[in-house]
């Protein structure tokens, strides 16, 4: 089946401000296992949007896939924010930029 695309956004919790950095080295040994199986496309933080930490867009070969990617994020695991997943189609080139 071929890869499809999710955006999980990364919503923080009442809890979020007590990150510790253990958390966040958990959070980013994940990314790096992400990155390392080819699931990860990019990822990062947004600056100046409360409530929203970051996001991930994945690679995935279904959205059950995708959604089991998000429940093992360490942020999520443990209390500190929640996950948000949708689909993403990609405009690019090939599918001339999803012009029909």
């Amino acid at each position: 089946m071929e890869n499809r695309l999710y955006v999980m956004f990364i919503e923080k919790t009442r809890s979020y401000n007590r990150l510790t950095r253990a958390a966040v080295e958990r959070h980013v040994a994940n990314l790096k296992k992400l990155d390392d199986e080819g699931h990860l496309v990019l990822g990062g933080v947004f600056k100046g949007y409360p409530g929203v930490a970051g996001m991930y867009v994945l690679k995935a070969e279904s959205l059950e896939e995708a959604e089991a990617l998000c429940r093992q994020e360490p942020l999520v695991v443990e209390g500190y924010a929640t996950c948000k997943l949708k689909a993403l189609q990609a405009a690019n080139r090939e599918n001339n930029y999803l012009l029909s």
